[in-house]
């Protein structure tokens, strides 16, 4: 099996709020660590990078030890497992508690398992064709024309975030294990290679436009993450003011692990 991951920060002197790990007993992870708002208020005294570097080990570890139980359910118990270390000094109800994107994924010699939740992207290779397998609830929110026509103001986030792990709305998981059965899920035979990523690496298709999934997929094969990750760069880097290619963050942290098996 050949593998490449590569997690990067949208800049060297901010932390990164992303997660990406690949285990030896055959599952990997990419978790999105979600941006609070400005004001910082999120009722804990963690930090979101603080949040993925506990949830990411306590899931790859069930992912890849606990063969006999569904990804849902090792989500749901990695949740309750990073809950309890900070119940007792932070208000977990808070809708800006730290909480994260997810794909997760195992396999055997047989198929590959996958767990998608929010907006961060699993493409597969199966049988030569390329599948992304999305969450696809966020998008759908964002087409609303009312939040189209304020994307990226105050007003737009503050809407949005109303809808985080709301009925109707899209999910990450947060504090609550029961966020996991709402995961994108399945199982999948002749699968070739897979390439998971955060929406910071996915620009290279959802923002910038380099492409389309089956080039994105090809590109992260043949050039490998590194290459990815820095055409993205030089594009955020090229548009500082994000007129040309309007998004939330002019850099944003980046992640992509690629297994061929």
């Amino acid at each position: 099996m050949r593998s490449d991951l590569l997690s990067v920060p949208g800049a060297p002197d901010r932390a990164n709020e992303d997660f990406a790990a690949l285990s030896a007993t055959r599952a990997a992870l990419v978790l999105d660590g979600v941006t609070p708002p400005p004001d910082g208020r999120t009722g804990c005294i963690h930090t979101v990078t603080w949040y993925v570097q506990q949830l990411g080990p306590a899931l790859l570890q069930r992912a890849a030890t606990r063969r006999d139980q569904a990804l849902q359910d090792c989500l749901a118990e990695a949740i309750a497992q990073t809950a309890a270390k900070h119940e007792d000094t932070c208000d977990l109800s808070h809708r800006r508690t730290p909480q994260a994107t997810v794909v997760a994924l195992r396999w055997d010699a047989n198929e590959l398992e996958y767990l998608v939740l929010s907006d961060s992207v699993l493409l597969v290779d199966v049988d030569g064709a390329i599948e992304p397998i999305l969450d696809t609830r966020l998008d759908e929110l964002l087409r609303r024309p009312e939040l189209r026509e304020i994307r990226y103001t105050p007003a737009y986030f503050q809407a949005v975030e109303a809808f985080r792990n709301a009925d109707g709305g899209f999910y990450t998981a947060a504090a609550d294990p029961e966020v996991a059965k709402r995961a994108v899920t399945g199982r999948l035979s002749n699968v070739r290679a897979a390439a998971a990523m955060s929406d910071g690496a996915s620009r290279w298709t959802e923002v910038f436009g380099f492409g389309g999934w089956t080039e994105l997929f090809a590109q992260v094969r043949d050039a490998g993450a590194q290459a990815v990750i820095d055409e993205v760069r030089q594009a955020e880097s090229a548009d500082p003011d994000r007129q040309a290619f309007p998004r939330g963050k002019a850099h944003d942290d980046a992640s992509i692990v690629f297994l061929e098996f």
